[in-house]
């Protein structure tokens, strides 16, 4: 009999975009988004995420390079595929970067990258990137052409998309949220197959997340403005260590489950 391959422990990377959108609402430097970054590091993220936008709406360039300087936490730097950010990356070197849809419009990412017709973009930068030694993922939806195309351009991983799923759980619209559902279990399960490390984001609460944890193939949760608006009334380590312990106990439910199959 072979040997059972072990369920990892799943990642929590901490978006600090929206600590940055509180400090420009007002101008000057607080609260710091560097300082946001050292204490969710010291209370259980593995990751920090920055999308540096275009329009530089909340994160700046002076933050990622802050960030690389003085946080003791890898940096998962989100980025649209373009000249100006490709340029920036390739003088930063974060150690992952997950290229993201972006609008000037949008309040926040509405969708995955369409990386099927936007293949002839990515392709150059994806490889640019690589070249350089950083991790690029593509933040998608779960369909599978989406993962076939994001396995062409050979990426080590992919974000799925779960707002659309989260809305529905939120919303109370139940035959919704079991659809979006049943995509992301399927998704996470394909691109596992073809070799794609999975992650997973946007939307996320305690209780959507702790439910995602359940699911073996995604080794990493992204989560930012849920734990920003929770910091508000519990504070900001506290709100990451919930966090923390919301996935360590789908995780557990997940082992489980697995262990009682075995049994059986």
């Amino acid at each position: 009999m072979g040997k059972l391959n072990p369920i990892p422990k799943i990642r929590l990377g901490i978006n600090i975009d929206h600590v940055a959108t509180l400090r420009n609402a007002r101008g000057g430097t607080r609260p710091d988004p560097i300082r946001a970054a050292q204490l969710v590091a010291d209370c259980g993220a593995d990751n920090i995420t920055a999308h540096l936008r275009e329009d530089r709406r909340h994160i700046r360039d002076d933050d990622i390079a802050r960030l690389l300087a003085e946080v003791d936490c890898p940096l998962n730097m989100e980025m649209a595929a373009t000249d100006e950010m490709t340029d920036i990356a390739l003088k930063a070197r974060p150690p992952a970067i997950c290229l993201v849809p972006e609008r000037r419009e949008e309040r926040t990412t509405e969708g995955g990258l369409d990386v099927i017709s936007q293949h002839n973009a990515l392709a150059p930068v994806v490889a640019a990137l690589a070249d350089a030694g950083i991790e690029v993922s593509l933040f998608i939806g779960a369909e599978r052409p989406q993962i076939e195309a994001a396995a062409r351009l050979a990426v080590p991983a992919i974000e799925i998309h779960t707002g659309s799923w989260c809305d529905a759980v939120i919303e109370g619209r139940a035959a919704d949220a079991e659809k979006e559902w049943r995509a992301i279990v399927d998704g996470a399960a394909f691109a596992h197959a073809l070799g794609i490390e999975v992650h997973a984001g946007h939307g996320l609460n305690y209780a959507t997340a702790e439910k995602i944890s359940t699911i073996p193939e995604i080794v990493e949760l992204n989560i930012g403005h849920f734990l920003v608006g929770e910091a508000v009334f519990v504070g900001l380590g506290e709100s990451v260590r919930r966090m923390r312990a919301a996935m360590d106990r789908g995780r557990a439910a997940l082992i489980a489950r697995a262990g009682d199959r075995i049994a059986s």
